[in-house]
């Protein structure tokens, strides 16, 4: 059983649910850093695979809002405006979070956006090509969550 679960509000963004408020940060951090961006969300579960498989991230996460630590000991979670919402996380816990949140982001309907970037496809299989053209390697979840 998932700890977040996602849903659009009545502007098609992103927001979450948890009945456990240990995992509110973790939802926050996926709905405003990782958003509706198949991009930032394909970095967030090549790192979370990098740390869960004892190698260190293949960068460091960069946002304006979060400060994300990802480590084989844990994943730490610190919003950069509000000194109060952090929180320290299980690699299996963000693992979880990112995996239900990409199978969430690929049931969305397309945004009507003119894309450039390879619009014969599903944004999130554009999104996942120009991930590994960009880092010159298969994603690791490549044959595992899609």
């Amino acid at each position: 059983m998932s700890a977040i679960t996602f849903s659009l509000d009545q502007f098609n963004l992103p927001v979450f649910h948890v009945d456990d408020k240990r995992y509110e940060t973790l939802g926050a951090w996926l709905i405003a850093d990782v958003s509706r961006h198949f991009l930032v969300c394909l970095d967030g579960l090549a790192m979370v695979d990098d740390v869960s498989n004892g190698r260190p991230p293949f960068e460091e996460w960069s946002s304006e809002n979060y400060e994300v630590s990802f480590a084989s000991s844990g994943i730490a979670i610190q919003n950069s405006w509000l000194e109060h919402e952090h929180g320290e996380y299980t690699v299996d816990e963000v693992k979880q979070a990112l995996e239900d949140y990409w199978s969430f982001l690929v049931t969305l309907p397309e945004r009507p956006l003119i894309r450039e970037y390879r619009p014969d496809l599903p944004e999130w299989q554009a999104a996942l090509l120009r991930w590994e053209e960009k880092w010159a390697r298969p994603h690791p979840y490549r044959g595992r969550l899609f």
